[in-house]
């Protein structure tokens, strides 16, 4: 970005906006940057882990836990 001014966020209006309308102009805009970049290659050992893993969950469905179950849990643990 040499030599090209970087408009302020009140040149572009995001000082207006709500906290919560940043955060998701914040989120697309990181999704954004991520879609633009190379995915790096997996490792022959990282790849061996993932095709275990997914091996395991498909042969053992039960073991799962559902989201809203492991939410439930991390929200009860951590709110203060």
């Amino acid at each position: 970005m040499r030599g090209r001014a970087v408009p302020t966020l009140e040149q572009l209006g995001i000082d207006r906006l709500t906290v919560a309308e940043r955060l998701t102009l914040v989120q697309a805009i990181l999704d954004s940057v991520v879609a633009e970049q190379p995915r790096p290659a997996l490792s022959d050992a990282k790849r061996a882990a993932l095709d275990r893993r997914l091996a395991d969950a498909l042969a053992n469905p039960a073991d799962g836990v559902p989201w809203e179950q492991v939410e439930a849990a991390a929200r009860a643990r951590f709110a203060r």
